[in-house]
């Protein structure tokens, strides 16, 4: 199973998002986590590695798992450790390798093209501190066909 984490940045009623090249579809930076690394640790890394800011103080917003799909049987199967931080220190890279990094305030972001999952993600991150833990079901073309969120949101 792979573990990634990613941060949520949220600074000036905004949120630091990448748009990805593949789908066109815009994530929350992060990546995979290394050997032996804590998902604190990871998160920090990761940040930077695509955005060239070193985040201030992330605290764990949200565990969960995602299982992909295909023919009834699962060919994909990950955890991800999304945190939140509201501050942070650096300028932000004017070239990241993984995608477009875009500021976009936080009433535009449910009209971005993503993830459905990522939508469920951002609505409790912007709402609430409280941590959320999920499951979540994909087909191979990252269509969703479950979920489970604790606790649960509308």
């Amino acid at each position: 199973m792979q573990r990634v984490t990613n941060c949520i940045l949220i600074n000036n009623k905004k949120v630091l998002v990448i748009k990805k090249p593949r789908r066109g579809w815009y994530a929350i930076p992060g990546g995979k986590m290394e050997q032996g690394e804590s998902i604190k640790e990871s998160a920090t890394r990761e940040f930077y590695e695509e955005t060239a800011l070193t985040l201030i103080n992330p605290n764990l917003a949200g565990v969960f798992t995602f299982s992909v799909f295909e023919n009834k049987a699962i060919t994909e199967e990950w955890m991800m450790f999304t945190f939140v931080s509201r501050y942070f220190n650096g300028e932000l890279t004017k070239h990241c390798k993984e995608g477009e990094l875009e500021w976009v305030s936080l009433d535009r972001v449910n009209e971005l093209p993503m993830a459905e999952g990522d939508h469920h993600i951002f609505n409790h991150v912007l709402a609430s501190s409280e941590t959320l833990y999920g499951s979540f079901a994909y087909t191979k073309d990252y269509e969703l066909l479950d979920l489970r969120l604790d606790p649960a949101t509308p």
